[in-house]
């Protein structure tokens, strides 16, 4: 199940700068105007054991000085929707407003998801007397915190992560799913429609036809599994339209509740910045992945034409590149059914267990042989390894000085894995643990 945390509040309340803390990183831009365009909406995070997702959704309201009750709604009631939790966030600087109070009036009336009211910027004792004001908004408790330095936000998250213990959402199956991702008007829908050789799903020349995650079950050949069309991530720079918003937002949680994804690309257009952070948001959520080149057909080949265009792609999503690359084409039907059997054996490699004696008698021999290196004159001695029981590969290496371990190590340990067990297509996770 996805447990995903939507940020609500009018322009300028820290929305970025709270989004940022809890990414750990400067995914978002700050900027002190009011409706500043981001790059990005979507992050992990993790608090006290949990792992969660963080949706921004501020900055999609232009011109804040003339926002109407209709616009509001239509993006609160894609927050209430599609996230499990809502945080509401408000300026104790400014106090509260007349935009605050339209945005509480209706969340209470149309909410049942968890609503956690965040006064932000408090800075100084002072201001937490003043966060007070808040209560006016008719909610039970405030969190007074500030983005800024981080006072607060343990408290808030303590709680929030509490709250999903709670949540009970229903699957569409207890079947493996298999998401079909991509931008817009890559041949997502036609893929499905293909496969299920009806016209299940709408398709059109317009992009972004698809808004909303459709589930439609495949029992054919053998397979049997969920296929989940959804609708086209664009660039943020591109959502103008609110529905836009709801499709972005409902795509990455279909990547969430999915098992494998199938990256559709266009072949008439290279493995693009927005391919890649498609991609990102599947490797950071640990799912099987199936890289599909749509509209193989359109291309004027030569010598080696796809294998040139593989290494391509295979060099802008390394270190993880031992991903299955398929090329097709839906108009004419070609190696599309190769895709579901590569999906299949990416699923069943995610869901595989490797013993710990297999394990310790093919990689030992090979750390042996290439130790780790040394560093500050200590030596580091890697004595036992075993798979950890997580629902993605993990795999535990037990030695006595793990905090000297450096990342290249790391990549050639995880390359021996690949070799000798078969996880094409899977992100595989090393930890390093004191013996």
């Amino acid at each position: 199940m996805a447990n995903i945390v939507a940020i609500l509040g009018r322009p300028n309340v820290g929305k970025s700068t709270f989004f940022n803390r809890l990414t750990k990183n400067r995914q978002a831009i700050e900027d002190a105007s009011s409706g500043v365009t981001r790059d990005r909406i979507y992050g992990k995070t993790y608090w006290n054991g949990k792992d969660f997702s963080i949706i921004d959704t501020g900055g999609y309201v232009k011109n804040s000085d003339n926002i109407f009750e209709k616009e509001i709604t239509k993006q609160i009631t894609v927050a209430i929707n599609q996230a499990n939790i809502i945080i509401f966030m408000v300026d104790v600087k400014t106090g509260i407003t007349s935009l605050d109070i339209d945005v509480a009036n209706i969340l209470r009336k149309k909410s049942d998801k968890k609503i956690f009211l965040v006064v932000n910027k408090v800075d100084n004792n002072k201001l937490i007397i003043d966060a007070n004001e808040f209560y006016n908004l008719g909610f039970e408790k405030i969190y007074s915190i500030s983005s800024i330095n981080g006072s607060g936000t343990g408290d808030l998250l303590d709680d929030v992560v509490k709250e999903f213990d709670n949540i009970k959402e229903e699957e569409p199956d207890d079947l493996p799913k298999y998401a079909v991702v991509g931008k817009p008007n890559v041949g997502k829908s036609s893929l499905i429609n293909t496969l299920l050789d009806e016209k299940r799903n709408i398709v059109t020349r317009i992009p972004g036809t698809t808004r909303d995650s459709i589930y439609t079950r495949y029992n054919k050949f053998g397979f049997d599994f969920l296929l989940i069309d959804t609708a086209g991530l664009r660039k943020k720079s591109k959502v103008y339209e609110n529905i836009e918003f709801y499709s972005t937002i409902r795509a990455i949680k279909a990547i969430e509740n999915s098992d494998v994804c199938l990256l559709m690309i266009d072949a008439n257009s290279e493995f693009e910045n927005q391919d890649l952070n498609i991609f990102h948001i599947i490797r950071q959520n640990r799912k099987g992945v199936v890289i599909i080149v749509n509209k193989w057909d359109l291309v004027d080949k030569k010598t080696n034409t796809y294998k040139t265009f593989e290494q391509q792609i295979k060099e802008k999503i390394a270190p993880f590149s031992d991903v299955p690359v398929i090329f097709t084409s839906v108009l004419l039907k070609q190696r599309i059914f190769k895709t579901l059997e590569q999906a299949n054996k990416v699923y069943k490699n995610r869901s595989k267990r490797i013993t710990t004696s297999k394990l310790n008698e093919e990689i030992l021999p090979l750390i042996n042989e290439f130790p780790p290196p040394g560093n500050k004159g200590k030596y580091i001695k890697i004595k036992y390894i075993t798979q950890l029981p997580t629902y993605f590969p993990a795999f535990a290496f037990f030695c006595n000085l793990p905090q000297y371990i450096k990342e290249p190590y790391k990549r050639f340990l995880e390359n021996k894995i690949r070799e000798k067990f078969d996880f094409n297509g899977t992100p595989i996770e090393i930890y390093f643990r004191k013996k």
